[in-house]
């Protein structure tokens, strides 16, 4: 059997839809649905339930998919046992994050595959859950640190030890500035530019209704131009923007207080490459084993 006819069944079932994975795989619907036909016919048997919008396996079509993982993933450690030794690995690890203190975990990975493999090159991209998980489906960064809920179903993953607060970003000689915490409530008397990751967690709060958000961001440096403009406050993650020294901006801590924590998350069903992986058992060694995300 083809292997890449396997490849293409797992990218289906990936992408959820024929259409989707032909896109991925760049060939038309037609061939693609043609080659899961022949491949329906080999086995004798349906893989699919017809007639449903998203990929609906069927019994033998589950079996097959676990037997595809299994077979790819031998493929690739027996090409990586005779083609690689470890001091010469190199590649490209592609991670999207947004901005976070979280990914202080991640550049500790780097610095350790770094020291060991100085011909794995890393790749980092910035932006935020929402343009992030478009990118991970895509194709486009092997992976994404998330703050909001993922499909579990096709993606792997990892919880970030550490967290982040939320706090209110100002100039020093606004009102607030001398306040040691504030509240929602405080804020109504100005305009608000906030993150698109925080929409959800300040959506739901009582003491949220009324403020004047203006506007949202997915980078906290160009939002905090903004604020150091006079145009607006901002709601962001702590600790992102210098506030020392000469700086004409403060951050200002919220209560009650508000944590988020990260995800890094990375898609099933997929070969991956010897510097990708040696990523993921790196991360996974800094994190306690029975959290290692394999949901």
């Amino acid at each position: 059997m083809d292997i890449q006819i396997l490849q293409d069944y797992l990218t289906i079932i990936r992408e959820g839809t024929i259409s989707a994975a032909a896109d991925q795989l760049r060939i038309s619907q037609p061939a693609l649905s043609r080659r899961i036909r022949e491949l329906e016919e080999t086995f004798g048997t349906e893989l699919f339930q017809r007639g449903n919008r998203r990929i609906t396996l069927t019994e033998e079509g589950q079996i097959l998919q676990k037997r595809a993982e299994e077979i790819l993933q031998l493929l690739q450690i027996t090409e990586d046992e005779i083609t690689h030794r470890k001091d010469r690995i190199n590649g490209v690890v592609r991670i999207g994050a947004g901005e976070s203190r979280a990914f202080h975990y991640l550049s500790r990975t780097i610095k350790e595959l770094q020291d060991h493999y100085p011909g794995i090159r890393f790749h980092i991209i910035s932006g935020d859950t929402h343009d992030l998980m478009d990118e991970l489906d895509h194709g486009l960064i092997d992976f994404a640190v998330v703050f909001s809920d993922f499909d579990r179903s096709i993606h792997m993953s990892l919880p970030l030890p550490e967290s982040d607060r939320f706090g209110v970003l100002l100039r020093k000689d606004d009102p607030l500035a001398d306040a040691e915490i504030l509240h929602l409530q405080d804020l109504k008397d100005r305009p608000l530019i906030i993150s698109r990751a925080s929409e959800a967690y300040i959506s739901g709060l009582k003491d949220a209704e009324g403020l004047n958000i203006i506007g949202t961001y997915n980078l906290i440096y160009n939002a905090s131009l903004l604020v150091e403009d006079g145009v607006c406050r901002a709601l962001c993650f702590d600790n992102l923007i210098n506030t020392t020294g000469d700086s004409p901006l403060y951050c200002v801590p919220l209560t009650p207080t508000l944590h988020t924590s990260g995800t890094l998350i990375w898609k099933k069903y997929q070969v991956i490459s010897p510097a990708v992986q040696l990523f993921i058992e790196h991360i996974r060694r800094q994190s306690d084993p029975c959290k290692e995300g394999t949901d």
